[in-house]
């Protein structure tokens, strides 16, 4: 008999039910309303009392209404026919809601994940006899451009021995393919799917691995200067219109992974819509089909059931966690943890809790350090690699990353690529600020070398604060180079045009070589006699590297631009001034987060320092080396 208990309080989308018997944290329950039943999921006991939230609106319950307990943890439907669907928070297919029920959705309306029809070519890889642990392949499909394989359910403990297996042949997801047998002779059938609870990580691995490898995103100011590591986890954090989307968007398609899983948490509707619309039609470069076949969106827009936001997190990494268990590399990205945030928040005051800063729970960084730690890579039993990458983009109101989400968000991530807003209004792309942007991560260009191109940033900017006070005649000719030096590597390598086929995305291999001849311009000492002189050499040289990275890798217009490049870099160059450093710079690549913030207002407060030596400098006719300036 089903465990049952009554409504005796409504709070918007929390209830609080009166039950006998026993219930559980998590457990999902139903409540009945007329003819509906609302899914809803228990997030506190209190004696005989238990508060749920409701994932579906609440209006027309009443006390008294009955609630049925089920018994189970909020699961997912693990198996083939997940790529290429479009779920809700809770794992509804919105596409075959939206075939039956119209448009509009019905509440207490629930489908099966996967899909009954479609028919599978399942070819077994065990034999009767053979011994087999939670996680282990029974048998393969081909799913779409992947091999599928078939696991032994994770919730299975122990050793069992196959004691039946079906032959290779055409079957369905919910067909039995094999039977086992575990030590005490109880026999359990498969089928080529199962549940496993969203909320609970899946650990069955051999080992954590380092994270040594960079996943190449063929974004340059990210692969170069702020590099993602295979396993690892990364934030975007900007205000609205700073391109946040759209980098994920951009991302998504040019990652090196397997599998592509989109969580829209809580993001516009309108946004999520064009996700929708735009990914069918994308070419894949890696397979040159759909990219929608190597992908999954969970879909909970910020027009959606607040409370399904946090399901919507955590049904995305779990699916991810099912593929990692194959052996592959998932890339989850989460559009805008910000909302999945306020849900908390809302959650935690209908609970009426000891609030935290800006009234967000006091456990927001523990539950955020928690989604982001099922990221990593890992060792499997058989010795195959896999590996989930968590990018979630953060919106600050106002743009400011000092507030409670951006800060737990960047205790636990290893790169932090925060948007600019002065960048998005220039109409730099992607929008990433160099100077607050940082990555503890190891990518192929040396760390050494990365600080030393956010030096050289560092202090043309400095120059460039200066002029806007002085003047361009008020500093001297080696700091106005150092200057369009900096200009130079922003303009024609930081900044990418993403509707460019060639430009929007560049490969490791090219972007090795031409960081290598950026980096001979900004370390060359010019014979260059005037600002005149300098300003038109670096605006001729600019407009060669546009057409550079606009031609294809290794095409007669490549080779021919890079000729000219150097041609002209030659005559006007006498020798390497080969910039050093600054300490704080070079530590800034693999500071920790706080110390991080500190040395960029150290760096900052230089500026006005410098504003009140520029004129004595020039009486002095200082002739200064632009290593030492800084």
């Amino acid at each position: 008999m089903k465990n049952r208990g009554s409504i005796v309080g409504v709070n918007k989308n929390m209830i609080t039910v009166a039950f006998e018997g026993n219930v559980m944290q998590n457990e999902v329950a139903y409540a009945v309303v007329g003819e509906s039943r609302l899914k809803a999921e228990v997030i506190r006991v209190r004696g005989n009392r238990a508060d749920l939230q409701v994932f579906e609106d609440t209006r027309g319950f009443q006390k008294g209404d009955i609630v049925e307990f089920t018994g189970e943890l909020l699961s997912v439907e693990l198996g083939p026919g997940l790529l290429g669907q479009l779920y809700d928070g809770l794992q509804n297919p919105l596409h075959a809601l939206a075939r039956e029920l119209g448009f509009f959705l019905h509440r207490g309306k629930h489908l099966t994940a996967l899909p009954d029809d479609i028919i599978w070519e399942f070819t077994p890889c065990v034999n009767v006899g053979d011994t087999v642990e939670a996680s282990d392949a029974v048998g393969t499909v081909k799913e779409g451009i992947l091999t599928h394989k078939i696991l032994v359910p994770f919730s299975l403990s122990g050793k069992f021995e196959v004691v039946e297996i079906s032959g290779s042949g055409k079957c369905g997801v919910r067909e039995q393919i094999a039977r086992i047998k575990d030590t005490k002779g109880k026999v359990i059938p498969l089928c080529m799917m199962f549940e496993w609870p969203v909320k609970r990580p899946l650990t069955i691995y051999r080992e954590r691995l380092d994270l040594t490898e960079p996943l190449l995103t063929r974004v340059r100011i990210i692969d170069t200067l702020f590099p993602v590591a295979k396993g690892g986890a990364y934030c975007v954090p900007g205000p609205f219109g700073a391109g946040k989307t759209v980098l994920q968007q951009i991302i998504s398609r040019n990652a090196r992974v397997d599998i592509v899983i989109i969580a829209a948490c809580g993001e516009r509707a309108g946004e999520v819509v064009e996700t929708i619309k735009e990914f069918p039609k994308i070419i894949d470069p890696f397979t040159g089909k759909s990219l929608m076949e190597r992908t999954i969106i969970v879909c909970n827009t910020s027009s959606m059931p607040v409370a399904a936001r946090e399901a919507s997190v955590y049904t995305a990494i779990t699916m991810a966690e099912y593929y990692r268990q194959m052996g592959l590399d998932v890339l989850l990205l989460a559009d805008s943890t910000s909302r999945w945030a306020q849900a908390l928040r809302e959650r935690s005051s209908r609970l009426e809790e000891i609030p935290g800063e800006e009234a967000f729970p006091a456990y927001l960084e523990s539950t955020i350090a928690g989604f982001y730690e099922r990221a990593g890579r890992i060792r499997l039993k058989g010795g195959d690699i896999g590996s989930i990458t968590i990018g979630g983009t953060v919106s600050p109101a106002g743009g400011n990353f000092e507030e409670p989400v951006t800060q737990a968000t960047l205790k636990v991530v290893g790169a932090f690529h925060g948007l600019s807003r002065e960048r998005s209004d220039a109409r730099c792309y992607p929008a990433i600020d160099p100077f607050d942007s940082w990555s503890k991560y190891h990518g192929f260009i040396e760390t050494r070398e990365r600080g030393r191109a956010i030096s050289l940033l560092s202090r043309a900017h400095e120059i460039d604060q200066m002029m806007k006070v002085v003047g361009e005649e008020g500093i001297l000719l080696e700091d106005y180079i150092l200057y369009l030096k900096g200009a130079f590597f922003d303009n024609v390598y930081l900044q990418q045009n993403a509707f460019d086929p060639v430009d929007g995305a560049t490969s490791e291999e090219r972007q090795r070589q031409v960081f290598g001849i950026v980096k001979e311009i900004m370390d060359a000492h010019f014979t260059i006699t005037s600002k005149e002189e300098a300003r038109s050499f670096f605006n001729k040289i600019r407009q060669l590297f546009l057409e550079y990275n606009g031609s294809e890798w290794h095409s007669h217009q490549f080779i021919e631009s890079e000729k000219l490049i150097r041609e002209m870099f030659s005559k006007q160059s006498k020798g390497s001034t080969a910039l050093e450093t600054p300490p704080f710079r070079e530590a800034l690549v693999e500071s920790d987060i706080d110390s991080h913030f500190s040395r960029s207002k150290i760096a900052k407060s230089k500026i006005g320092e410098r504003f009140s030596m520029v004129k004595e400098e020039n009486e002095k006719d200082i002739q200064q080396d632009p290593a030492d300036l800084g």
